[in-house]
């Protein structure tokens, strides 16, 4: 059994250099390709992974016995939120059985935390084989898919307010919240150390923010045209504001794919040398030279998660009016606030743990590229609308897109000078309660809303 293992260690070895193409140049390509695709979300993810002991599964005869379990140990066992996976089977008999809606809701968000930490590690995994390009865009695609998946079930069951509200709560979530928490928590655990960071990032994420920033406020100076001096309702701004919603929905996507050319491709070493580093110094993340799982194995799990996050994303969608009148709490409320706090649990821990060890470039590139990613999530819906014949706009509403713009204004400023300390943690922290108890006390249930934005401007200015 001994001069086994050491023979398939030898291969795997000898696979590995002629793969890499062996000797001082080989490991440079390797290096290239472990780093030049993490970022700083599968590095975040990574701090909620733990090592699997695989001494016990090694030890069977058969193969592909062997093989399956070992799959198995790492994909249930291989994260610290393993003890959340039950709620997986546990949301599925709810709604079989037809348990309460509320249980229903509370168990689909528990079972979409851990499934989000295993996209991370599959993607991960399938970018040892892809290399450090084709690796960053399928990590890019993958970052945020518990979002889009849980927006295109609400689009395809015409819950457009919630679409636009759980995407505006990410991103509030993202910029205050877990950015707010991280440099608070960050600064107290580091009182006696000056915390820097690298604002050529920042620069890049705040640009696009206020970018995409710009297009939901064209909606709202586009549906209050000056005619005569007063401020009326066209009859035509509801077909007006769709098309330009459609037009800087195309625009804003432009400008995602030139930001994954410009991290991806033309300046990846402005998101890697940083990160290279982190890497290097970390001595409590789990870091893989290799891969632990096949090309063909991490596919297929990574399909397997896919649905069984929709499956959960399904469930949130189809209870959360009913969850919404039980607890007697706004829809609004619900996506904006609890949605984005449960749903990417484990990614604003690992952005927190870092906050702790005085690594800020992990954590701001986890939550500004979370938020500048889920920004971009927003027109692509739009646009997937428009080719399934509904409509959609980017018109955010007042409230949501002035709390939008008020939170990017809020961070640019806060990281303008490159140094962090708990207090400029704590004031996006009381920005994010503030706004979290705006959505709290408006209680008019979005189901009860006509659809349409214009027609609420209407009754309003009619009356």
């Amino acid at each position: 059994m001994g001069s086994t293992a050491g023979h398939g260690e030898a291969a795997l070895e000898a696979g590995n250099a002629l793969k890499f193409g062996g000797g001082g140049r080989g490991k440079e390509k390797e290096k290239e390709v472990q780093h030049g695709w993490r970022t700083a979300h599968n590095m975040s993810s990574s701090s909620l992974r733990k090592k699997s002991d695989l001494s016990l599964v090694l030890k069977m005869r058969w193969g592909l016995a062997r093989d399956l379990l070992a799959n198995l140990q790492e994909i249930f066992l291989g994260t610290k939120l393993f003890i959340l996976f039950p709620a997986i089977p546990l949301a599925v008999a709810a709604n079989y059985f037809h348990f309460g809606r509320e249980w229903l809701f509370a168990l689909s968000l528990l079972g979409l935390t851990p499934l989000a930490e295993r996209v991370s590690f599959l993607t991960e995994q399938i970018a040892f084989y892809t290399g450090p390009t084709v690796g960053g865009l399928f990590n890019a695609t993958c970052g945020n898919v518990t979002e889009l998946i849980i927006a295109l079930f609400a689009l395809q069951k015409r819950k457009i307010e919630v679409v636009k509200c759980s995407l505006v709560g990410s991103i509030l979530s993202n910029l205050l919240f877990v950015l707010g928490t991280s440099l608070f928590f960050g600064g107290l655990a580091n009182l006696r150390m000056e915390q820097l960071f690298e604002r050529k990032q920042v620069d890049v994420n705040t640009g696009l923010l206020l970018f995409g920033a710009l297009c939901h406020i064209l909606m709202l100076l586009l549906r209050y045209p000056i005619n005569s001096g007063d401020k009326t309702v066209d009859s035509t701004a509801s077909s007006m504001i769709l098309a330009l919603s459609r037009a800087c929905s195309i625009i804003m996507l432009l400008g995602y794919l030139a930001y994954l050319f410009f991290q991806l491709k033309t300046h990846r070493r402005l998101f890697k040398s940083q990160e290279e580093k982190e890497d290097d110094a970390n001595d409590d993340v789990v870091t893989e030279d290799k891969p632990v799982i096949g090309f063909a194995s991490a596919m297929v799990w990574l399909a397997a998660m896919a649905i069984m996050i929709s499956l959960l994303s399904e469930y949130v969608v189809e209870t959360i009016e009913a969850v919404s009148h039980s607890w007697g709490l706004s829809v609004s409320f619900i996506s904006i606030i609890l949605l984005p706090i449960v749903g990417n649990a484990a990614e604003h821990a690992g952005a927190i743990i870092f906050a702790f060890k005085n690594k800020l470039d992990i954590t701001l590139g986890v939550s500004l590229g979370s938020a500048t990613q889920i920004s971009m999530l927003v027109p692509l819906c739009v646009i997937v609308a428009w080719i399934t014949g509904i409509k959609m706009d980017l018109d955010l509403n007042l409230l949501e897109t002035g709390s939008l713009i008020m939170a990017i204004l809020v961070i640019a400023f806060t990281l303008q000078d490159g140094t962090s300390h708990y207090l400029k943690g704590l004031v996006p922290l009381l920005c994010y309660l503030a706004i979290a108890a705006c959505f709290f006390v408006f209680k008019s249930p979005l189901e009860h809303q006509p659809t349409s934005s214009i027609t609420r401007t209407a009754a309003v200015t009619v009356a």
